[in-house]
């Protein structure tokens, strides 16, 4: 090797290592805005047609889009244990939706290592804001068992399916709400119908609306903990529960009239199944985004105020796929929520598990960049931990991989690794590696005990990115090695 070439090959080496070192004196922010059922097709700059996220949009530019990640799991609970864990499915513990009365979902086990405790060990101030769903309160692994400083918001999923609820939870305290109905007739109606004949006015629906938006209150909260932390690292968890149903926006949203002129005369959803009326089903899942996607503008333009958004590394994804079609009266097929991906929320197509991510850190990770390369939710923990400078802290034993070398250029992307995805209240199964994804699925109906598998499927999704084809008897040896993930 020449002279020249050993120092143009130091120089290389230096400017990868100086672009994933971090100065321990000030680590980054991390912000994790977690949506709730957005699907990639709700976004504007991943191509839909209906619906405005210009500040979202921002950030994808502003960062790298993780084309092919996958979220934990393609329910909520799930996916939100293996984001916190860094553990597939396979090996985390909460693997369904299930309730514990009066409120909450099944604990983790006390002690569960999260990302929370690490970073509150390592210094971090930590905030969530929004939905938690993962032990209810004063359980082993509520919020503030979990290692946040502060929560405020939903503690149980279930309460989530209303925007307009009579309380939400600071920490382990109950905070009620005033949440009249504008109806004037009592408390906010958490359920019901409305008739069809005749057919319904606005009035009709003034008993589901109420005085006192969740989402904006929680999104008051989170703006508060960016100014009291902001001479410090912190990090800022927002599981924002939108675009989950029930469909809700308050009346002085700008864009739900826009958006009723955009969809014209719709049909109303007139309720059941324990999700309330909606007059405009369309336009308000619409404003319902657009109104979220103000809040994640207001809150980075708050960084630039407060100009720490260079020390900010900012992460942009939902915990599953779009719902499917008719849930709560949204046409999600109307507004092609998943794209051209097969399937919806909870299932093991594509559908239900690739979501629309991307990762910002100015002058760290390149702007404008989409990777195509299989990673998941259990790969956030080592990957902010490392950009942060807090790789030793990475737990033995857990499932993800770091993506730090690869996003700031210090090196590639984990080669030669499978993603692992189960549904217990589905019964199925997948992975993926590389092109090949593998689904198996248990037969009989949902929730029913079976011992009994459906065929194995095999797809290319190179070839076949809507799983069209199921091409197992062509490739029986792809086939066996997909099955032994299993």
């Amino acid at each position: 090797m020449t002279l020249r070439a050993l120092a143009a090959c130091l120089v290389l080496i230096f400017v990868g290592q100086a672009a994933h070192a971090v100065d321990p004196a000030r680590r980054p922010n991390i912000v994790f805005f977690l949506c709730d059922d957005l699907g990639s097709g709700d976004l504007s700059c991943l191509g839909s047609r209906d619906i405005r996220t210009p500040n979202i949009d921002a950030l994808f530019a502003r960062g790298t889009r993780l084309a092919r990640h996958w979220s934990g799991c393609a329910v909520c609970a799930p996916s939100r244990c293996v984001l916190m864990t860094g553990r597939h499915p396979g090996h985390a513990v909460v693997r369904s939706n299930r309730e514990v009365k009066p409120e909450g979902q099944a604990p983790m086990p006390e002690g569960t290592v999260t990302l929370a405790r690490l970073l509150r060990e390592a210094g971090y101030a930590t905030g969530g804001f929004g939905k938690w769903g993962l032990g209810a309160p004063e359980s082993p692994s509520d919020p503030v068992a979990c290692g946040f400083d502060l929560f405020f918001g939903y503690n149980c999923q279930r309460e989530a399916h209303s925007f307009h609820p009579d309380h939400l939870w600071r920490n382990r305290e109950r905070v009620p709400l005033d949440n009249v109905s504008l109806a004037g007739t009592g408390p906010v109606a958490r359920g019901g119908t409305v008739p069809s004949d005749p057919p319904p006015g606005p009035e009709a629906f003034l008993p589901f609306a109420g005085r006192h938006y969740s989402a904006d209150l929680i999104a008051a909260e989170q703006v508060a903990f960016v100014r009291a932390h902001a001479a410090e690292p912190f990090f800022l968890y927002v599981p924002t529960t939108v675009p989950h149903v029930a469909l809700q926006v308050p009346g002085d949203e700008p864009s739900l009239a826009e958006y009723e002129r955009h969809f014209g005369d719709e049909e109303p959803y007139l309720g059941g199944r324990g999700y309330v009326p909606c007059r405009t089903p369309l336009a308000t899942y619409a404003a319902m985004i657009t109104r979220m996607d103000r809040e994640v503008g207001r809150l980075v333009s708050l960084f630039d105020e407060l100009g720490i958004t260079d020390d900010t590394i900012f992460v942009f994804s939902s915990d599953n796929g779009a719902a499917a079609p008719g849930t709560g009266g949204v046409n999600t097929a109307r507004l092609a929520s998943n794209g051209r991906m097969r399937d919806w929320k909870g299932s093991p197509y594509e559908g239900g598990l690739r979501v629309p991510t991307a990762i910002v850190w100015p002058g760290r990770i390149p702007a404008g960049r989409s990777v195509d390369v299989p990673c998941g939710f259990e790969d956030w923990m080592p990957t902010l931990l490392d950009l942060a400078g807090l790789g030793e802290r990475v737990p033995a034993g857990i499932d993800g991989r770091s993506l730090a070398a690869g996003l700031t250029g210090a090196g590639d992307f984990p080669g030669d690794r499978a993603l692992y995805r189960e549904l217990t209240e589905a019964r199925w199964q997948a992975a993926v590696d590389g092109r090949w994804k593998v689904v198996r699925r248990g037969k009989g109906a949902r929730g029913q005990p079976s011992t009994e598998a459906l065929p194995t499927e095999l797809y290319d999704l190179v070839a076949d990115p809507g799983e069209s084809r199921d091409v197992a008897a062509e490739r029986p040896d792809v086939l066996a090695r997909m099955e032994a993930i299993l």
